[in-house]
């Protein structure tokens, strides 16, 4: 056992030696934002999809573009509006009057890194296409199956001040995404340096680190880092305590009587898979081949914020699902 585990710690060792390459190329461009960059990679390593919050400003275009740039990937942005289609998403038929056949025309989501800006904002019919896409990889268009091509990486925005005009995804859809993102203003000295940089008009070229075929090797990589059995018993302890009216904390806990007060549902059986598999990407990126508790601790809000459904006694009292996850982080025995 413990030859295996220092022969994959030798392998992460080799294989993450790009991290920091990327960081630095993407750091050209962009000022600041290490957490949502840290993420990003993380959904990337382990084919999870991103739902980013925050307010208009904070460069998410921009870091999502660069990032691809940065891993030579495909980008494709896409305005998500009340008006949009699942046609001008995933593409549709067209005649084509030379052959008199109907002939497939791709939409943008055939893509690498795909930015769902505003997904909020676009009714239900196209946030499902694009969340089936995100499931199944792959589309329909007429009575064909098309893949996606890999790597493939869904970053969906959502605007928390304007909710006027849009149709808020249903908890079932938001579960899909493996972490939801909530993305700050930079500090004082940060805003100073973006500051700095915008008022000069310079092109910056940033360097290829990384192909498309390396990032679905280290994917494969990252399967084979090793998970003790208390960390794997301490993720479920952490899930299940989410849960109202379960057996996995004591009648007595004060977390367990605030759980069951303040909180709907707990969260899902995705939630403990993707702690599991978002813990191995933070230990990639963290040069190692084995999952700390602090790894699972780092993602845990992250994973867990958007699938603990907190009820109208806990929205009286001003108490969100960050807050209850938080919790729920702080009190669990860690191993």
């Amino acid at each position: 056992m413990e030859e295996g585990i220092r022969a994959i710690n030798e392998l992460v060792e080799k294989e993450s030696a790009f991290v920091q390459e990327v960081f630095n190329e993407i750091g050209k461009v962009i000022v600041g934002q290490r957490y949502l960059l840290e993420r990003l990679l993380i959904g990337l390593l382990v084919r999870g999809h991103i739902l980013i919050e925050g307010v208009p400003g904070l460069a998410k275009t921009l870091t999502a573009k660069t990032f691809s740039e940065a891993i030579d990937l495909h980008f494709s942005r896409i305005q998500f509006t009340p008006d949009l289609l699942p046609a001008d998403l995933i593409g549709t038929l067209v005649y084509n009057p030379k052959s008199e056949e109907f002939v497939p025309k791709k939409g943008p989501i055939f893509t690498n890194i795909l930015l769902a800006d505003e997904i909020n904002r676009a009714p239900a019919k196209v946030q499902s296409a694009l969340l089936e896409a995100m499931q199944e990889r792959q589309v329909t268009i007429g009575k064909e199956s098309y893949s996606l091509p890999e790597p493939f990486l869904v970053l969906a925005t959502q605007n928390p001040i304007e909710q006027e005009g849009t149709y808020p995804l249903p908890e079932a859809q938001i579960d899909r995404f493996l972490l939801k993102l909530k993305v700050d203003y930079p500090n004082k000295e940060e805003e100073y340096e973006i500051m700095e940089r915008m008022s000069k008009d310079e092109q910056v070229e940033v360097r290829k680190v990384i192909s498309p075929e390396d990032i679905i090797r280290v994917q494969r990589v990252i399967k084979e880092i090793y998970v003790d059995k208390k960390v794997k018993e301490y993720i479920l302890n952490i899930v299940l305590s989410t849960r109202p009216q379960n057996r996995y904390l004591p009648s007595d806990s004060s977390l367990r009587k605030e759980i069951d007060n303040l909180v709907s549902y707990g969260a899902s059986v995705r939630a403990t898979i993707y702690l599991n598999i978002a813990s191995k990407a933070h230990a990639f990126l963290k040069r190692r081949g084995y999952v700390t508790p602090e790894d699972v601790k780092s993602v845990g809000l992250d994973v867990l914020r958007h699938r603990i459904i907190i009820n109208y006694e806990a929205e009286a009292e001003g108490i969100t699902s960050d807050d209850i996850a938080r919790r729920v982080l702080e009190e669990i025995e860690v191993p």
